[in-house]
């Protein structure tokens, strides 16, 4: 066979040759609270992805526009599993300021007092210092092996920072620490009354010991990003006077006018910020020294007025020639005029950084780290009373820290080249590849090792999250991104390898092995009967071989407990194709007729829907924010299009066609919320608030999380199987109201932060719905929440109704022209037809259309 070219079939949608747009891939996140739409065809990558961070050697060309007294608004590249648990919140200075102004605190109150007692005095102490001197002192009292000597001496030198230097040093922590910051800028007077002292304090440099550790490099990294790595000596920040050398990056310092002074004197155009500076770039890399190089300035009176903006040593390199362009001149001019500046040094920065991912045990790099213990230290967030449990065995070692540090860089170097780089090349494809490879034997040496605790060390379930902070979970993530190249490049034999193995072990990314089911028995009906030997049987004997074995790891998927169900459709739709293909007999064929997903009512709603053509720029300018929200209603037939309506109980206001249906079914005697999930995620937080914060080992990490860490995995049901089985009894028998009412009076008042919870929701709304379900309904529903709490944050019904004179709920999935149910909707429906509830497929049509 070697040499025989396999044709791909149509249905796996494979290009021949390079370069090729990459396969169509499921938009997903690897959010906790979000899951994938519908599992995915024959030719869709199987792949959530996070998003990466933004490095810190960045330079960001809008840094000089955002304000400098800009608070920690800023949005997260990246969120932590806390953060995203919690709920939008102002943190502005104002309020942080009107909050600790109420609360004078005593000047002898410790860090552990004043935390306690939420009591600042202005100038003296501060929530955001203490906040980061709470985490760090958390880890180095349970977790200090973590850190070697020299690491433990920056910790020293933090401890004997005056309290204005710690204070410049966190509220620049929790600004854009990529960015450099302006010190004339910087407007902490009222806790810094010496700023400059402050900022000397930290480009002072100190000195560090030796260390004797050896760092290994880690797989598919060659060595560490630079500047992160502690040297002989280092300091808290860098002065632009020693860093910045470059007009790229003194550019971005630049205010908008600013700019625009120095592009008129640099004879280049633009419309915005962005042109003018690839303008600036472009002309100073391309000018050469005419002019420039050998001449003198005159001592004219506006040379003299302005004679601070060159210096001797720009004189000297322009008498000497150095240099062929301008560069130096524009870098000297553009700091002149920006005055000194500062940034976060990235060694020390990346330390802390280290400190608050043990803190937290995030598996994602955030750049506000401190926001999460600032909510909680702030009286407008308060967190569930339960018992903490810090495991200090999580990271058993410095050098598996570090590994798991640096997996996590190369999982965002795999997806900077698949996922964030538009059409992936041949060349991006093949440095996966390389990547991959590198991982892949370490990934086998840690999968065995981590099978061997399972077995040993761990107590039933636990592992379950202790080993998402395992390089091995990163690793397996990277391998497969590692199958999807090897398909990409036709190496189907190892692929096929790839995804046995994968399947093979159970202790990592058990949501994806659906995918994996489905794609190896891809490979099994189309490839595999090309590349296997035939041993004596034709090539029609080879591939019926194959499609057998295909059949068996369909069978395989529908028996194996952690093969998510929204992959059993598929596999079943495959079963039955290959039995008929092996024209297996009638009554040996597979009856998949009990679990066909039911077809909702469907019901259609006349209304007016509005279009709106996009305005074109007036005088070729460019369109202003306000232009443009003008202009974003716009007509739009084309599947998964946003439409405008009018709603007729509204005065015939705009609305969307979810509002519009909702005003029918209300019309016709129904209450109801648009809510996709809300109202059910919110019953669950209810019904369950005190299974959820129920006593298990290690899933409290930290005081201020918003659900158990295993509420997300496989573990959470079986770990509180006779709890939770308890509470669906409960509520099946009728006391579903009790249990809301009792929750409601102990935590509404405080607002608690309870994943799911929409505090929102008027009470007696919950009452009547919980009323107008039926106990097993309800109790059905819940069930499935507690098995697969992620799996099924996605495809509810948009709208959820209830009639409290006919005693009934029922949801409606809106759709308007061209749309079509996604396969979890399906099976959401499926579920809830399942437990005797009622589901409406309404469907919008526009009796009328106006154009505005």
């Amino acid at each position: 066979m070697l040499g025989r070219r396999i044709a791909h079939p149509l249905s796996t949608n494979y290009a021949e040759e390079f370069p090729l747009p990459p396969a169509k891939r499921l938009k997903r996140r690897d959010n906790i609270n979000i899951s994938p739409s519908r599992p995915l065809s024959e030719s869709e990558n199987y792949d959530a992805s996070p998003r990466p961070m933004s490095w810190r050697n960045e330079v960001p060309d809008s840094e000089a526009e955002s304000s400098e007294e800009e608070e920690e608004s800023i949005p997260h590249a990246s969120q932590t599993e806390l953060e995203s648990a919690l709920p939008p919140v102002k943190t502005d200075k104002g309020a942080i300021a009107e909050y600790e102004a109420t609360r004078a605190a005593d000047d002898n109150l410790d860090l552990q007092g004043r935390l306690g007692q939420r009591k600042w005095v202005q100038g003296k102490s501060s929530i955001y210092v203490d906040a980061f001197n709470l985490a760090l002192e958390t880890v180095l009292d349970e977790e200090s092996h973590l850190f070697d000597e020299p690491e433990m001496a920056v910790f020293q030198r933090w401890r004997g920072l005056s309290y204005e230097g710690q204070y410049l040093y966190v509220r620049l922590f929790l600004r854009k620490t990529a960015a450099w910051h302006r010190i004339n800028r910087l407007k902490y007077y009222s806790d810094i009354a010496d700023l400059n002292a402050a900022v000397d304090e930290l480009l002072r440099p100190c000195g560090l010991p030796a260390t004797t550790a050896v760092e290994r490099i880690a797989p598919g990294e060659s060595e560490p990003p630079k500047d992160t790595v502690l040297s002989d000596s280092f300091t808290f920040a860098d002065s632009s006077v020693d860093r910045i050398d470059s007009l790229e990056e003194a550019s971005s310092l630049l205010m908008l006018e600013e700019l625009k002074e120095l592009a008129k004197e640099a004879k280049v155009q633009g419309k915005n910020k962005g042109e003018l500076l690839k303008a600036l770039r472009r002309t100073s890399q391309k000018q050469g020294g005419l002019g420039w190089s050998g001449l003198k300035r005159c001592d004219t009176e506006e040379s003299i007025k302005s004679e601070h903006l060159v210096d001797i040593d720009e004189e000297t390199d322009l008498l000497n020639g150095v240099g062929t362009n301008r560069d130096s001149h524009f870098v000297r001019k553009i700091l002149s005029n920006t005055g000194p500046c500062i940034r976060l040094s990235s060694a020390a920065f990346k330390l802390f950084e280290r400190v608050h991912l043990v803190f937290y045990r995030s598996t994602e790099w955030t750049e506000k780290s401190l926001t999460t213990i600032i909510l909680a230290r702030i009286s407008r967030r308060n967190f569930p009373d339960y018992i903490v449990s810090r495991s200090t065995n999580i990271f058993l070692s410095r050098s598996i820290l570090l590994e798991f540090e640096a997996s996590i860089r190369t999982q965002f170097a795999v997806d900077n080249v698949l996922e964030f780089s538009g059409t992936v090349n041949k060349d991006g494809l093949y440095k996966v590849k390389g990547i991959f490879e590198e991982v892949y034997p370490r990934w086998l040496t840690i999968l065995a090792e981590e099978q061997r605790k399972e077995d040993r060390v761990y107590e039933s379930g636990e592992g379950a999250y202790l080993r998402r902070f395992s390089p091995a979970w990163v690793y397996t993530r990277i391998v497969h991104k590692g199958t999807y190249v090897l398909g990409r490049f036709k190496e189907h034999k190892r692929e096929h390898q790839l995804l046995t193995e994968l399947l093979d072990q159970h202790l990592f990314h058990a949501a994806r092995r659906g995918a994996w089911y489905q794609r190896k028995a891809l490979l099994e009906e189309h490839y595999m009967w090309a590349l296997a030997p035939h041993e004596d049987r034709s090539d029609e004997q080879q591939q019926k071989h194959w499609k057998r074995i295909a059949l068996r790891t369909c069978e395989d998927g529908l028996q194996d407990r952690e093969c998510h169900i929204i992959y059993h459709h598929d596999l079943q739709k495959r079963i039955s194709k290959l039995e008929r293909q092996l024209k297996v007999a009638k009554r040996h064929q597979h009856d998949f007729g009990h679990v066909r997903l039911a077809k909702p009512i469907e019901r259609f709603v006349e209304g007016t829907r509005v279009e709106r053509e996009r305005t074109p720029s007036r005088n070729g300018r460019r369109r202003s924010s306000t232009d443009k929200a003008a202009t974003t209603m716009i007509n739009s037939t084309r599947r998964g299009g946003k439409t405008v309506w009018l709603d007729p109980l509204e005065s015939n206001g705009e609305c969307s066609v979810e509002a519009m249906c909702l005003s029918h079914y209300r019309s016709v005697g129904w209450k109801g919320y648009h809510s996709e999930g809300g109202v059910i995620r919110t019953l669950f937080g209810y019904l369950f608030y005190d299974v959820l914060f129920t006593y298990i080992p290690n899933v409290f990490q930290t005081p201020f999380q918003t659900c158990p860490l295993d509420l997300h995995t496989d573990a959470f049901y079986p770990s509180r199987m006779s709890e939770i089985n308890q509470r669906l009894n409960e509520v099946s028998n009728g006391r579903g109201v009790e249990i809301l009412r009792r929750v409601h009076e102990e935590q509404k008042e405080k607002q608690t932060c309870v994943v799911g919870i929409d505090w929102g929701f008027e009470i007696d709304d919950l009452v009547e719905i919980v009323e107008c379900f039926k106990g097993e309904a309800l109790s059905t529903i819940c069930k499935v929440m507690a098995q697969e709490y992620q799996q099924r944050g996605g495809g509810i019904p948009d709208l959820f109704l209830w009639n409290t004179e006919k005693g009934e709920v029922m949801f409606a999935e809106v759709k308007s022209e061209n749309d079509r149910l996604s396969d979890t909707q399906r099976l959401w429906i499926d579920v809830l037809s399942g437990a005797g509830v009622k589901v409406e497929l309404c469907n919008a049509v526009a009796k009328e259309v106006v154009r505005r």
